[in-house]
């Protein structure tokens, strides 16, 4: 499987800090199999739906997004991702949100959404390190299925 990482971060994208989420994501998705690309840092909003785009038409398997799910008013990684996918596979998002909620109640505030388009599937996680980890978490046995099925094959 061949996967793309794309943090979403402004202060990244500027170098102001360092893109942690980013990095453990790639590593996350090495250790689920994956053949992984980036992670590719760019600004907040449309940026992201360039990446996503080119991501797909580049032919990855899997993007995961990291950052730019929250409630600022510069958090737009959903709404860039609704734009590039063709349909939502919602209980990933929702499994995501549920994966630590009784340790951090605030998990829930996320806005990331998961979605096909075409052969790929797009999957927003949080920019925080734990959001990342609890993400990779419900993530990492479902992706070979999800794939799989993607490129036809069987339930």
């Amino acid at each position: 499987m061949r996967a793309l990482v794309v943090t979403a971060s402004n202060r990244a994208a500027a170098g102001i800090y360092p893109d942690k989420s980013g990095q453990l994501l790639a590593g996350l998705l090495a250790e689920a199999g994956c053949e992984v690309d980036g992670p590719h840092v760019v600004p907040d909003g449309e940026p992201v739906e360039d990446a996503l785009r080119a991501g797909v038409r580049e032919g990855y398997d899997v993007i995961v997004t990291t950052g730019g799910t929250g409630l600022t008013p510069q958090d737009l990684t959903p709404e860039m991702t609704r734009r590039v996918i063709d349909r939502e596979v919602p209980g990933i998002a929702e499994a995501v949100r549920q994966a630590n909620r009784d340790k951090v109640p605030t998990s829930v505030l996320s806005r990331g959404i998961a979605g096909q388009a075409g052969r790929t599937l797009i999957v927003n996680l949080p920019g925080s390190s734990g959001g990342v980890r609890d993400g990779m978490a419900v993530l990492a046995p479902i992706l070979r299925h999800a794939v799989d099925q993607m490129r036809g094959g069987d339930h």
